[in-house]
């Protein structure tokens, strides 16, 4: 008799697997969700890729995304409580950039998966 959803397991087998060993596994990944929370959105992705390229402050980021200074305060709020971003008070300047280059890795894979998507 064929199952009625393919994706369901015919029986339930626990001993076959480490189950405390495959639960340490998955706790490796804690706390990586928050990371891709903050870059599901579109804006604070931008603001990360501009980043890579050099230090900016919150109004050449605003007019390059034609946002407002509130705006672009809040998602740099954000990105700074991650560790995504550090920033450098020069006089009443403050230029913002990326804390390390980890986070252009993730923006660069995640490009070229999409790149081949489309080919």
């Amino acid at each position: 008799m064929p199952r009625k959803n393919q994706d369901l397991c015919d029986t339930f087998c626990p001993s076959a697997l480490d189950f405390a060993a495959m639960r340490a596994k998955a706790e490796e990944v804690a706390g990586l969700a928050e990371v891709f929370k903050v870059l599901g959105d579109e804006t604070r992705t931008k603001i990360l890729y501009l980043l890579a390229g050099q230090p900016l402050c919150v109004c050449d980021l605003a007019e390059i995304l034609g946002l407002s200074l509130p705006a672009v305060s809040h998602h740099l709020r954000l990105l700074k409580a991650m560790r995504l971003v550090k920033y450098v008070r020069e006089g009443k300047m403050v230029y913002y950039s990326l804390d390390d280059d980890h986070i252009v890795n993730l923006i660069k894979e995640a490009q070229e998966h999409l790149a081949e998507e489309w080919r």
